[in-house]
């Protein structure tokens, strides 16, 4: 008996049936079965369906004589069934890569509950992917059972079928089967999950929804949505021979109203003639299973009116958004005008010399090199004034106590760039921000660059999209100096920024606290986080690619590395910074991390406190790298898609070639390196000595300090390394700088 039966109807489908096969077929969990029904489909998928069953004992073929509809043709299914959990995906939909172990271990977690929900993922025609917007319903219920009395947000969820699993004993027991015509998912998930004594939910994106240019059925316009009522008469229906199920009538009858209401405001599902009958028909629904004292209020208040009221209604709606529309604009136009004015005023004063406006990763926070030049000037130039720019109040409450800061855009944001003396950024500033004769731009970069930048990126369209190269460099015009950790970095930047700037060979400051930094410098992490003492940490840190829309591209089996590291190992991940608010973590991260398989150091804001905490990195093409070879601490470059992430985004040097220690090109071979020992033989000690010299030539624990005595306060100190190009009549820094 296989652990699921995953059922597939098929219609119509040719051009996606065989992705969504596949994603069932090579799931790393191959204890299933899969139950093909072919809906008498006009194309080629019976054919298709024919040969995955040839070729695979696990695919088992239904051929029905007349087309039925997607819900009987699941019905067609059941009956075939064997397996302990049933599965129903649709046949242009697919399976994540490592859903169904994750649903296994999950379901073994929860001891076999009645039904198991999971997330999922909207994957759209032109390459863009959305989570779930109510992911944090699953999130919020944690790892316990329950039923819908205890947790009714669950109902919440899209009603389809597909984000479940089904314990096939539970559905048989109560003789769950599909009603013909449309929306035939409604009435099997509410009686499903109402009836549900033990339901579990699973954090992770198990499931890709795709949605097709031209829409589903359900986008089609016609009047077969009027079986909407036909499918809510069924849900009462069901309510009303369960009496222990009456406590749930007043939301499913407000859920019922605003399902019709919603396919009515939709103007491409019924036709123009047939929404007076629609509305009539369902205000008459609506009243009739109104339950004795239920408050009716809201939108759905607009059924116990007549339909010229709700036109009406909705006329004024959209009369009042317009009328609020121009409203807002005016209010931005007249809010623009202003800060232009304030700023000019501002522009007549005098610089402040004593004046430091900061910025980190497009306005996060206190972070990175601009943060540890922060620091050091608080400690050894306290006259000098820092201000630190924020993007809004949330990132304003995450600083540290004391820190003065202004919004972006404010009045006071206006008025302390116009004075500033000094700016300090790691990314470039708005745009908008004129610069002043006398300020002084400092450029602190985020890390040794690997794959091109700026200018390089005209040749690569597919990297550049949505990024305005021209204008990057507009704003690197007004950089005054360029921070360096190496000499590779200097020679890159003043290719890739063709701009008027002064290379200062600094360091990177945020790198300080990695020089020499001992063995217990990262247990507050550890501690944080329960880690215990002995364990060996492994640092996983991808970054994003280029060649996927959304950057996030899953080359690890997260579970999988975890086991393979073995006892006495913990892995820690960190995601690059761009993918935290995106679904990458979604499909599979979050849930991993809540069972404590691995550690989800994502949101940590600082990484170079994550840095320390470990005793190895494993990364692909991430800068990173660079920084961490400072602690010389063991490297592992995980590069099996080099070739394809290359040809998008190129690369200024083979880290292939130049690898600070082992290279693995597949997840075995990443395993093998560790169950070996080879992640820290001699040989990788050589090359990570090597990589050292190359790229960590001026980090020498100083850098702020350099960057504080010679370019804010114009004092001299030697440089870091051996050389350097003095500027002809510069009394700043001395071999410290080197002009573009």
């Amino acid at each position: 008996m296989p652990r699921f039966s995953v059922i597939v109807p098929c219609f119509k489908v040719q051009g996606f049936l065989r992705e969504c096969l596949d994603s069932v077929l090579l799931q790393s969990f191959g204890d299933l079965e899969l139950i093909a029904v072919d809906d008498c489909s006009p194309d080629d998928c019976g054919a298709i369906l024919d040969e995955y069953a040839d070729r695979d004992p696990r695919v088992k073929v239904l051929h029905l004589p007349e087309n039925v509809g997607l819900g009987l043709a699941r019905n067609a299914g059941l009956p075939h069934a064997t397996g302990d959990y049933l599965l129903f995906l649709d046949s242009d939909d697919t399976l994540t890569p490592g859903a169904l172990r994750a649903t296994a271990d999950r379901l073994a977690e929860a001891d076999d509950p009645d039904v198991l929900v999971f997330d999922y993922a909207r994957t759209y025609w032109w390459g863009g992917t959305r989570r779930n917007a109510l992911a944090h319903v699953l999130a919020e219920a944690g790892a316990d059972t329950f039923t819908v009395a205890g947790r009714p947000e669950i109902l919440d969820l899209l009603m389809v079928v597909w984000n479940k699993v089904y314990r096939r004993d539970f559905v048989e027991e109560h003789g769950f089967a599909f009603p013909p015509g449309y929306y035939e998912d409604t009435p099997w998930t509410f009686p499903v999950l109402l009836s549900a004594r033990r339901i579990a939910v699973l954090d992770r994106i198990c499931l890709n929804y795709r949605q097709r240019r031209q829409g589903n059925i359900l986008s089609t316009t016609s009047r077969k949505h009027f079986d909407i009522h036909d499918q809510y008469e069924r849900v009462f229906a069901f309510v009303d021979r369960h009496e222990d199920l009456a406590v749930h009538r007043p939301y499913l009858h407000r859920k019922m109203g605003e399902h019709c209401l919603d396919i009515l405001a939709k103007p491409d599902r019924l036709p123009p003639q047939d929404k007076a009958e629609f509305f009539r028909r369902t205000a008459e629904m609506f009243r009739r299973h109104r339950p004795a004292g239920a408050l009716v209020d809201g939108e759905v208040a607009l059924l116990e009116g007549s339909y010229a009221a709700y036109q009406l209604r909705r006329q004024a709606g959209r009369a009042g958004r317009e009328a609020v529309r121009r409203a807002a604009a005016a209010r931005r136009a007249a809010a623009g005008r202003a800060r232009r004015g304030w700023a000019g005023l501002h522009a007549r004063r005098p610089l402040d010399p004593e004046l430091v406006v900061y910025s980190a990763s497009s306005h996060r926070g206190v972070l990175g090199d601009p943060a540890a030049v922060f620091h050091k000037a608080l400690e050894i130039a306290p006259r000098l004034r820092g201000v630190w720019v924020v993007r809004d109040e949330e990132a304003a409450a995450r600083l540290p106590p004391g820190v003065e800061h202004v919004l972006v855009g404010s009045r006071r944001c206006l008025e302390v760039t116009a004075r500033a003396k000094f700016f300090v950024n790691d990314v470039n500033w708005p745009g908008s921000l004129v610069k002043r004769p006398g300020s002084v731009h400092i450029h602190t970069h985020q890390g040794t660059p690997l794959k091109y930048m700026g200018a390089d990126l005209l040749g690569r369209p597919g990297a550049r999209l949505g990024f305005d190269v021209p204008q990057m460099l507009r704003r690197a015009d007004r950089w005054d100096f360029s921070l360096v950790a190496n000499r590779h970095s200097e020679l890159v930047w003043e290719r890739a920024y063709p701009c008027h700037f002064t290379s200062a060979r600094t360091g990177s400051p945020r790198n300080d606290v990695l020089v020499g930094a001992g063995d217990r410098a990262g247990d507050a992490f550890r501690l944080r986080h329960g880690i215990p003492e002995d364990h060996t940490v492994v640092l996983y840190a991808p970054t994003r690619r280029d060649y996927r829309r959304g950057g996030y591209v899953e080359r690890v089996d997260l579970g999988r590395l975890a086991a393979d590291l073995g006892e006495g190992h913990t892995l820690v991940v960190r995601l690059h910074p761009t993918l935290a608010a995106g679904p990458a973590r979604g499909f599979g991260l979050a849930e991993l991390a809540r069972r404590g398989v691995v550690v989800d150091a994502t949101d940590e804001p600082h990484v170079e406190e994550v840095m320390l905490a470990s005793d190895a990195l494993i990364t692909d093409y991430s800068a990173l790298m660079f920084d961490y070879a400072n602690l010389d601490r063991p490297i592992v470059v995980h590069a099996d898609d080099w070739a394809p992430f290359t040809a998008s985004r190129g690369a200024y040097l083979d880290i292939t070639a130049h690898a600070p220690g082992p290279v693995s090109r597949s997840q075995r071979e990443l395993a093998w390196l560790f169950t070996s020992g080879s992640w820290r033989d001699e040989e990788s000690a050589r090359s990570r000595a090597e990589f050292r010299a190359r790229f960590c030539e001026f980090d020498d624990g100083r850098a702020a300090e350099r960057v504080v005595r010679t370019l804010l306060l114009g004092e001299s100190m030697p440089a870091a390394g051996e050389g350097g190009v003095r500027i002809p009549g510069q009394n700043v820094g001395g071999d410290l700088l080197a002009s573009t």
